[in-house]
């Protein structure tokens, strides 16, 4: 039952209501408008409301309805290749309706109400089913199969069951106590959706990304933070993510960023092909798009309704991305909001309670057992955007108490054209330890050891690099001139990758091994070479060390790989020595 209000005062998008009790949470229409807001405080008689819409010409004395139900996203078929702001309304159905830019109070359904989907049922009458069970299936993109659940709170006996093409609303189940089911279930967003149990990560998320992959894997169900200053390749680094890792489904998240960095997602988005399928990658790929000139409130939201789309095909069984960029907008709105609400600031402003939302928000990542019995995941990588690229700022230590793996991104590095701009010494991954067995039995027996030296040689570097600026490399022993060198290679061989280059762009685990032991090869060789008398100008001339610098982006990597060792071999042993 509709309860009818009225505002009691406005202050931005904040807005204060009496004459109505709802609860915490409840969704109210405001003003004559019936913009669309949240209860997010109760005192006594009145509510505070925060609005997702611009509350400018609203006035106090307008009413307020309280719908008595929670802010919910609309799970079904026709998610995927969808583009929605922070409310799931679709951008494209808005666009129809009043053209390029937004006005209020208009809604818009999350699912496309009139477009038929082909179901087949995977149960019969007589059946039982429980919560989270999969009772039908439908194609709704070529490459991704769309189990129909049933919602987590019902079970029941099957009395009827349908087959044949429906509308999301169509019923296609009925239960034996008369319980209606469709294709399309409702869910709160701020509500994680249960599961059975949670597993450690034990397998990493494959991104084709040497410094990631290579250095500081992320597990599948894990959670990663990329805090950058502007410009230093946050965005390109998410999209290379999205692109190539190994995740069945795409969850993208532009929550507060520049409108003119979100159109080009927009555009690109829909262009950019699954290397894994050669179709369109709009084809497993949800975007939410809520740029920093939207109303603050909306922003918010449009991390819950993100990640409760990523739980929903999670808990079918399959592997989800999600990328939320960036975090650091959205904890600008909560700033604002609590600002209004008057609270009592925290650190630089923010509320109090940032940590437990950051927390809650990476809490819902996580390798699962889902109620069918599913294993599905969900992998957090958040952009963090901390102004002037200070990483003590709260947003970014916040959010590194809570994830497992930190990319740093550094300013110095892009202005060096070193990308992805990945600053090795100050990034780290948890997941190193528990991911060994698996990079062991699927990479190499030596790929832990071949890693960890390239870490130990990068760090000796950054320590020798202090006394070069004082006295100059010449002034080195020839040991250590040597460690320089295999730095500098591994540095712009490996670490550096072009991400515009078709063949450079993707890495697999076979070719960064092979192109890390070659390198390895090569300071060994030097090492001994070293050892028995060669002088470090020959070691240093050899044709084939540069050459080695051409493979990574030969399409026929291995041949090309092989020429180059033999032309190794050849020319240290004409090398000699004592």
């Amino acid at each position: 039952m509709e309860m009818k209000g009225e505002i009691y005062r406005v202050a931005g998008p904040v807005v204060t209501i009496t004459g109505i009790k709802p609860k915490m949470y409840d969704v109210v229409h405001v003003g004559h408008e019936g913009l669309m807001g949240e209860v997010i405080r109760i005192e006594g008689e009145k509510a505070t409301v925060q609005v997702y819409e611009d509350t400018s010409g609203i006035k106090p004395g307008e009413p307020v309805v309280n719908t008595g139900m929670s802010l919910s996203v609309e799970l079904g078929p026709g998610l995927l290749e969808s583009i929605y702001d922070g409310i799931q309304r679709p951008l494209k159905v808005l666009q129809e309706k009043m053209g390029d830019f937004i006005e209020r109070g208009v809604t818009a359904n999350g699912l496309d109400r009139e477009r038929v989907w082909e179901f087949k049922p995977t149960v019969s009458s007589g059946d039982s089913v429980k919560g989270g069970e999969t009772i039908g299936v439908v194609q709704e993109t070529e490459n991704i199969e769309h189990k129909i659940m049933v919602p987590p709170n019902v079970s029941g006996t099957v009395e009827e069951i349908k087959s044949g093409k429906f509308k999301v609303e169509d019923t296609i189940c009925v239960l034996s106590d008369g319980t209606e089911l469709s294709m399309m279930q409702k869910w709160p967003v701020r509500l994680p959706r249960p599961v059975n149990n949670k597993f450690i990560p034990r397998r990493p998320l494959i991104t084709g990304q040497r410094i990631l992959d290579g250095l500081f894997p992320v597990a599948k169900g894990g959670t990663a933070a990329i805090p950058g200053p502007f410009g230093s390749g946050k965005t390109v680094t998410q999209q290379q993510l999205a692109k190539w890792s190994d995740t069945d489904i795409v969850v993208y998240i532009g929550c507060g960023e520049r409108g003119n960095e979100m159109a080009d997602v927009l555009n690109e988005f829909p262009e950019l092909q699954d290397p894994k399928t050669g179709r369109p990658l709009m084809e497993r790929t949800v975007l939410i798009a809520n740029t920093s000139n939207m109303p603050v409130a909306a922003r918010e939201a449009s991390v819950y309704t993100g990640i409760t789309i990523a739980e929903y095909y999670r808990d079918m069984g399959y592997d989800v991305s999600l990328m939320a960029d960036s975090s650091s907008r959205w904890a600008e709105a909560m700033r604002e909001i609590s600002s209004r609400l008057e609270e009592m600031p925290g650190e630089e402003g923010y509320p109090a309670y940032l940590s437990a939302r950051l927390s809650e928000f990476y809490e819902r990542a996580g390798a699962v057992k889902s109620l069918s019995g599913e294993n599905g995941s969900i992998t957090v990588i958040g952009a963090v955007s901390p102004p002037g690229g200070d990483f003590s700022e709260p947003v970014t230590q916040n959010t590194l108490r809570i994830v497992k793996v930190f990319w740093a991104l550094d300013a110095k590095l892009a202005q060096k054209r070193h990308f992805p701009s990945i600053n090795w010494l100050t990034s780290y991954s948890l997941y190193t330890q528990g991911l060994t067995d698996w990079f062991e039995e699927n990479v190499a027996p030596d790929w832990v050891s071949l890693r960890d030296n390239a870490m130990d040689l990068l760090q000796e570097e950054s320590e020798l690099q202090e006394i070069v600026q004082l006295v100059g490399s010449d002034a080195l022993p020839e040991n250590q001139q040597l460690v320089l060198e295999i730095c500098r290679m591994l540095r712009e061989y490996f670490l550096q990758q072009n991400a515009f280059h078709p063949v450079d762009t993707y890495c697999s685990f076979d070719k960064q091994y092979k192109l890390l032991k070659a390198i390895s090869k090569y300071g060994d060789m030097a090492e001994a070479a070293l050892e028995s008398g060669v002088p470090m100008k020959d070691i240093l001339a050899l044709e084939s060390k540069d050459e080695l610098a051409k493979v990574k982006f030969e399409e026929d990597f291995d041949s090309a790989l092989n020429t180059v060792l033999d032309k190794m071999d050849k020319e240290f042993a004409a090398l000699g020595g004592n």
